[in-house]
């Protein structure tokens, strides 16, 4: 179990944990892959009010950018700064100036109800103090219609028993040294997104890794078994819509 962490102490935390981290060149992760399969360009993006929240160095952001139908207002947030201006410079070189860069804690959104028509979370809800609270917070940003696409790890799988195994073991388990780290389960995260009012339009997750002491074996055949094996993958993805007018 993670424990509590002040605000304030998640934000040294990760602005550290941001510096240090090297550059990646992994293009479009599991996640990025799942999002793509659902994502309608001319429904989700062009002409839009777009978020990604826990844009981190604005990877996904800057791919945003560059697709044919742009989003009328791309913003990309986080709550490192130093990952912001990382992204922003990287963007800047790159010509993409339109996307808004912000800090922003997700947990507590500076936006107005309904400023969103799309709204994007990547691997982030996992790594704030409260994973319910943020939820609740995209789906308050975003407009009724709009659609929510959530990305977190799932530990319902060996994973996860391996995590059990640590912990018994007294070892602190740590996802690429984030410092925080709350065990989600594909299924609480369903909860958490209809008990923020959202309607469940699609749930997928890939990646089935048999962990061993040297590190894991992925079985790649069981990401082709469809829904017998929809809840156990690794990485999961729920797409919800905002209900309403």
């Amino acid at each position: 179990m993670t424990p509590v962490v002040d605000p304030e102490s998640a934000r040294a935390a990760y602005e550290a944990w941001h510096r240090a981290l090297p550059a990646s060149d992994l293009e479009a992760p599991p996640w990025v892959q799942m999002i793509r399969t659902r994502l309608e360009p001319g429904r989700d993006l062009a002409g839009r009010r777009v978020l990604e929240i826990g844009c981190g160095r604005g990877d996904f952001a800057r791919w945003l950018a560059g697709l044919a139908e742009r989003p009328r207002l791309l913003v990309a947030a986080d709550f490192a700064v130093s990952a912001v201006a990382a992204g922003q410079s990287v963007g800047h070189k790159k010509g993409l100036d339109r996307i808004a860069w912000q800090v922003a804690d997700i947990g507590a959104l500076g936006f107005p109800d309904a400023s969103f028509d799309t709204v994007f979370s990547l691997e982030t809800i996992e790594h704030c103090p409260s994973p319910a609270r943020a939820v609740s917070e995209l789906a308050r940003v975003l407009a009724p219609g709009g659609r929510l696409f959530l990305t977190t790890p799932n530990y319902l799988n060996f994973s996860g028993l391996y995590r059990v195994y640590l912990r018994l073991r007294g070892r602190r388990f740590s996802e690429a040294g984030q410092p925080i780290n709350h065990p989600v389960l594909l299924p609480r995260t369903k909860h958490w997104v209809r008990s923020a009012g959202l309607r469940i339009v699609a749930v997928q997750s890939v990646g089935h890794p048999l962990p061993l002491p040297g590190g894991a074996i992925y079985l790649k055949f069981l990401d082709s078994l469809g829904p017998l094996t929809r809840w156990l993958g690794i990485q999961s993805m729920v797409v919800a819509e905002k209900i309403g007018r």
